[in-house]
C-alpha cells in the first residue's frame, strides 16, 4: 500500500502545512502534521480544523496569486512543529500553517501540554509571535496514528487486504483517525473496516474510494 499525503488526498498541498504534511508512502515516511486568539483564550476548546475546513478558508497568496506563507507565521509554524515532534509527540496532532492566513493552528490532545509546547517554541526561538498561535483539541497523536498506519501496512499482503486493494492511506490534518484508500467495493465493505478497526486497536479509520489518490504505476 503506498501512503499518499497525510492532508493531500482530500485537500491539494497546500502553503499553509508544514513540509512534513504533505506526502507518506511505501517509501517514505511523512505524515501531517496542524488558534484564532492567544494561547489559553475560548478558542482552545475548539476541535482541530477538518479538511473541509480547510478547502473553506482562504489561502494566502503572493501579488501573483501564487500560494505562499506569511513569513511570521511560517517561522511559528516550524517552531512549534518542531517541538511537537521531539519533547512534546505525545501530545501533538498536526499544525497548519496560515490557518488562517497569519496565524498557525496547532492541534494537541492536552491544551495544558499544549501551552508548555508553545512555552518552549518561544524558549528556543525568541523571536516567533506567540500571539498569532491559536491551540486547538485533537484526539489523538500524531505518531500513535502513525503506528496505526505502520500497523496497517505490515498486514496487508502485497497492496490487499481481505482482498481488497489498499491503494494509499494517510492522516487527516484534524488527526482524529486514519483514512484508507481502496475501491468503491472495499469503501463499503464492513468487514473491511472491522478488520482495519482491529488492527489500529480501534482508532478511526475511514475508508474512501478516492480515484485522485490512487497512484500511478511506475
Amino acid at each position: 500500500m503506498r501512503r499518499h499525503s497525510a492532508v493531500t488526498a482530500l485537500i491539494a498541498c497546500s502553503a499553509r502545512l508544514p513540509v512534513t504534511g504533505c506526502a507518506r508512502n511505501a517509501d517514505q515516511t511523512v505524515v501531517t502534521a496542524p488558534i484564532r486568539s492567544a494561547p489559553g483564550a475560548v478558542p482552545d476548546e475548539k476541535n482541530c480544523p477538518t479538511a473541509a475546513d480547510l478547502q473553506d478558508d482562504p489561502e494566502p497568496t503572493s501579488a501573483d496569486a501564487t500560494p505562499t506563507n506569511d513569513p511570521v507565521a511560517e517561522a511559528l509554524s516550524q517552531a512549534v512543529g518542531a517541538q511537537g515532534r521531539d519533547a512534546f509527540a505525545d501530545i501533538y496532532g498536526s499544525h497548519m500553517t496560515d490557518y488562517p492566513p497569519g496565524r498557525v493552528a496547532l492541534c494537541v490532545t492536552d491544551l495544558a501540554r499544549g501551552r508548555q509546547l508553545a512555552a518552549a517554541a518561544k524558549q528556543a526561538d525568541p523571536g516567533i509571535d506567540l500571539s498569532r498561535l491559536d491551540l486547538y483539541r485533537c484526539s489523538y497523536a500524531e505518531r500513535t496514528l502513525a503506528a496505526a498506519l505502520d500497523k496497517i501496512d505490515a498486514a496487508d499482503d502485497q497492496g490487499q487486504l481481505l482482498g481488497f486493494p489498499l491503494y494509499s492511506s494517510w492522516l487527516p490534518p484534524d488527526a482524529s483517525g486514519v483514512v484508507v484508500n481502496s475501491t468503491a467495493q472495499g469503501a463499503a465493505s464492513q468487514a473491511l473496516r472491522d478488520r482495519l478497526a482491529a488492527l489500529t486497536g480501534g482508532i478511526p479509520v475511514t475508508v474512501v474510494n478516492d480515484t485522485s489518490a490512487i497512484p500511478i504505476p511506475s
